[in-house]
């Protein structure tokens, strides 16, 4: 799992059918520390996640179990919102 902030959703008109009815978010990667880490990625959103949100993500073929049975065709999934972390 990673952090990252929600930073926009994408808006798509034709997508495949396996992915009717699912947001989809653009996210900025970050370290423990809040600071960008990575490049941005769209990801599904299997929890209801807004814009400006810092949230955790999976990649992999684990990014589709959340639909399961359904298997949307997926490289990364919002598992779940971050209401905080803390740091030694």
């Amino acid at each position: 799992m990673q952090l990252a902030r929600v930073i926009g959703e994408v808006v798509a008109t034709i997508k495949d059918d396996n992915l009717t009815g699912i947001k989809l978010m653009v996210l900025q990667p970050i370290a423990a520390s809040g600071d960008p880490a990575g490049r941005t990625l769209v990801a599904l959103d299997s929890v209801g996640a807004g814009v400006g949100e810092h949230v955790f993500f999976v990649r992999g073929r684990e990014a589709a179990f959340p639909f399961y049975p359904a298997e949307p065709p997926a490289d990364a999934t919002v598992i779940g919102i971050v209401d905080r972390w803390d740091l030694d």
